[in-house]
């Protein structure tokens, strides 16, 4: 099966939105690390403090899914939900 590659960009508005990826991306890292089949899950910051580069890599399109899933009833998937999401999905 083909890996499921998702890349882009997490676009913060404001001081609020930057604070709440601050808080809760490192468990949001590590959560999603331990699923089975993440590949690679690497969110860092650009010189722009509210954007940060985005880089996904899941074994298949039913682990990618499994993961929205998961994020999408997560402390983090809560807390940032507001953010704005610019995103390529391949695979």
């Amino acid at each position: 099966m083909d890996k499921t590659v998702l890349t882009g960009e997490l676009l913060c508005d404001g001081p609020e939105q930057l604070a709440a990826v601050v808080e809760h991306l490192p468990r949001h890292i590590e959560l999603t690390r331990a699923e089975p089949g993440c590949l690679s899950f690497e969110v860092a910051q650009t010189d722009d403090p509210f954007v940060w580069d985005v880089s996904e890599r899941f074994q298949d399109a039913v682990a990618f899914e499994l993961h929205q899933a998961r994020v999408a009833a997560s402390e983090w998937g809560c807390a940032t939900a507001g953010i704005k999401r610019n995103y390529s999905v391949t695979g």
